[in-house]
């Protein structure tokens, strides 16, 4: 546009003159390419667990709605079966976890409607949480959440069985297993230990070996002591 133009007339600021007049075309900004991607700003790194989640829903997937809450911080991932999107769900699955982990101090969503609404955000203000929502149509700025989901789905559709059974086993490894980013597994850096799994029955066992241990102390102890008996109105021995 700018060329055609200048092979014909020319005046000073004919190139913004030009510019605002595209700008101002609604046709022409509905159909312009999309901006290149712009360079990876990571979120920064909580210095405390639960202190950011990130929500997303995910589905339908397997006929179901998930809510899937990853934690900023540790990398632990929480994912719940509900009926539909909506912030009534999106409440009940928080509060059962704010009861378990406490208040966050901000939460990460989409501009879906069931975060946008009257009655979720009512809910986050009561409770003295900040709510931050990643830009439209962009997705990729909500990348915590995004990623788990996408990690939940390859993992649910390569086992078989009881729905239930499946995202509990999933649940149970990921929070067991070492992360990327941080080297630690997720429960450990949010729960401060490492829960038993099937994995620990290769570490022996060293309860029988202590008992007998000190089955032996006992025994040996006992050839040498006595039992003290005293009679009725004995006092026996008393220190002064």
């Amino acid at each position: 546009m700018k060329g055609l133009a200048r092979s014909f007339v020319w005046w000073p600021g004919i190139d913004a003159d030009l510019e605002g007049e595209v700008k101002g075309c609604q046709a022409c900004q509905e159909h312009c390419k999309a901006p290149a991607v712009a360079p990876l700003h990571p979120w920064e790194w909580p210095a405390r667990p639960w202190s950011r989640l990130h929500l997303d829903f995910a589905g339908p997937f397997l006929g179901k709605m998930f809510m899937v809450v990853v934690d900023a911080h540790s990398k632990w991932l929480d994912v719940a079966v509900v009926t539909t999107p909506s912030s009534q769900q999106a409440i009940k699955v928080l509060r059962n976890l704010f009861a378990t982990h406490g208040l966050p101090e901000m939460v990460v969503s989409d501009h879906g409607s069931e975060f946008t609404s009257a009655e979720f955000q009512t809910f986050v203000k009561r409770n003295r949480i900040r709510h931050v929502r990643s830009a439209p149509y962009h997705p990729s700025s909500n990348g915590q959440a995004e990623r788990v989901v996408q990690t939940f789905k390859e993992a649910i559709l390569k086992t078989t069985g009881d729905l239930d059974a499946r995202l509990a086993r999933f649940l149970f490894q990921y929070r067991l297993t070492p992360h990327t980013t941080t080297g630690l597994s997720p429960a450990e850096m949010l729960l401060g230990r490492r829960p038993r799994s099937y994995l620990d029955l290769l570490h022996p066992d060293i309860s029988p070996k202590v008992t007998q241990r000190q089955e032996l102390q006992k025994e040996s102890h006992g050839q040498h002591a006595k039992y003290r008996k005293f009679q009725n109105g004995s006092l026996g021995h008393v220190c002064t």
